[in-house]
This record gives C-alpha cells, sequence and structure tokens, in this order.
C-alpha cells in the first residue's frame, strides 16, 4: 500500500551492522521491513552493508543504524572489531541522536559489560548503562513475549507489541526507567524485575525476534520518522496500514495469551 510523500529526492541510508555474523532468527526481515515501509512512503532507501572491513566513514554517514543477534563464536568476532575499530563511531552517533535498532546480542555489546558463567568480564561499548550475566544454574530465558512500550512513544492503540526471545545472559539496568518496555508475558531482560530492552537517546535495545519489525511494523514506522525528522528537519507523515499484518498479530497475541 503506497502513501507517496508530496516531495520526491528524500533518502535514508541505513547501515546494516555485520549482516553475515549478527543475524539469527530472520533478522534480516526486519531490513525488509523498514525498506519496504520506507520506499511505500515515496523514499529512496541504501541499505549499506557495514561489516570487519568496512570503513568508519561507511557507517557515520547513515541516517539509521540496525544490528541483530548471533551465536557466541560470530558475537566473539563482532565484539573485537566493535571494540577496536567501530565503537566509538557508534557511540558517537547514538550520543547525537542517530536511531537504532539492536538486537539481543547487539543490545548486550552496547552496555558496559557482558560477564560469562565463568566469571570472564567482557568488555562492552559503555554505550547503554546496563550489564548482562550469565549464571551456570539458571536456564536460558526462551519463549513468547508480550511486552507494554514506553506510552510515549505511542506506537500503537494497543499499546503492546509480540515477540521471541531466548537469551542466555541477564540484563540490569542502571536506570529502570529508561527501560523499552514493560513485561506482560515472558521474561524480558532478566526474568525479575519486568523490564525490556532499553531506550536510550533514540536508539533501542530489545530481546524481542520475530523478526520484532515484521510482527510489529509500528516499530519500523517509529524509527523511520525519526531519520526522517533528523535528517530533513520536518515532520514525515510515514504510515503503514496493513489488515493482513494487524490480524497476524491480532492472532498471535490470542496465542500467547
Amino acid at each position: 500500500m503506497n502513501y507517496k510523500l508530496q516531495t520526491t529526492n528524500y533518502k535514508l541510508k541505513i547501515a546494516w551492522l555485520y549482516p553475515e555474523l549478527m543475524s539469527t532468527y530472520g533478522d534480516r526481515g526486519n531490513i525488509i521491513v523498514l525498506q519496504k515501509i520506507a520506499e511505500d512512503n515515496g523514499i529512496e532507501v541504501e541499505i549499506r552493508r557495514v561489516n570487519q572491513n568496512s570503513d568508519s566513514d561507511l557507517l557515520f554517514s547513515c541516517d539509521l543504524i540496525f544490528m541483530g543477534g548471533a551465536q557466541d563464536l560470530q558475537q566473539e568476532i563482532v565484539n573485537k572489531d566493535l571494540l577496536t575499530k567501530k565503537g566509538a563511531t557508534i557511540k558517537q552517533m547514538v550520543e547525537s541522536g542517530t536511531p537504532g535498532l539492536y538486537i539481543c546480542g547487539a543490545f548486550q555489546f552496547l552496555g558496559n559489560y557482558y560477564k560469562d558463567s565463568y566469571g570472564t568480564e567482557i568488555e562492552g561499548l559503555g554505550i547503554f548503562d546496563m550489564y548482562t550475566q550469565s549464571f551456570k544454574n539458571k536456564p536460558r530465558l526462551i519463549g513468547n513475549t508480550i511486552v507494554n512500550p514506553k506510552a510515549e512513544l505511542n506506537l500503537n492503540e494497543l499499546n503492546q507489541l509480540v515477540g521471541f526471545e531466548n537469551h542466555g545472559g541477564r540484563t540490569y539496568l542502571a536506570d529502570k526507567s529508561q527501560a523499552f518496555a514493560h513485561v506482560e508475558r515472558g521474561f524480558g531482560n532478566n526474568g525479575e524485575d519486568k523490564t525490556e530492552g532499553i531506550h536510550f537517546k533514540n536508539s533501542i535495545g530489545t530481546y524481542l525476534h520475530g523478526p520484532i519489525l515484521p510482527s510489529n511494523p509500528e516499530l519500523a514506522v517509529y524509527l523511520l520518522r525519526l531519520a526522517y525528522e533528523r535528517k530533513f528537519g520536518e515532520k514525515a507523515e510515514i504510515k503503514f496500514e496493513d489488515k493482513l499484518s494487524k490480524k497476524a498479530k491480532e492472532t498471535l497475541m490470542k496465542r500467547f495469551q
């Protein structure tokens, strides 16, 4: 469904960080949804695949950042590259308000540190004020999830998002008011305090897979609006109305409850 904007020649550059290494649980679907909704609203999109060999300038000139999750081995490779090459650029972009979506392992990377089940502390980028810890005697947090995002985000009339989580690490925010959402069903950051993810500046970290944007396209609209308004300095009436998508979400929510 097209909603072409009146003005043409609008282009957004989306950075897809480590697409070959950080794409667990169909995270490519998030990129597809961002591109499709933007183009249906008359906004040209350039997807920039930023990997280990990419120059930081390729990332810095982007208007929106996305990074997905991965397995332990891939995360070790990416974490080393972030700490030595691209971390400073990402921090500068986040602090200056560049919108971003960081899923699972990517969410953990932006914290202060990750402590594994053996007690080894792995340095993070220190962008989000939080830490993640894994415990030998605690099970993974796995299952379908329903969360209530921050009311101020005004994402949808139900104020609920759906997803799937699967993580061994438990994340603890220094300031719980920065949580992206409140858990209605599932575990969220740690299975204890009902927080899910983080909302900092214009960036969102979350454990919701699914992928999250095909399941909740209103969040894609929110991110695209932020990117558009920040780049062009004007309001964007970006819309997405799809009866099938809405019905699918309603069905999932009934199934989860």
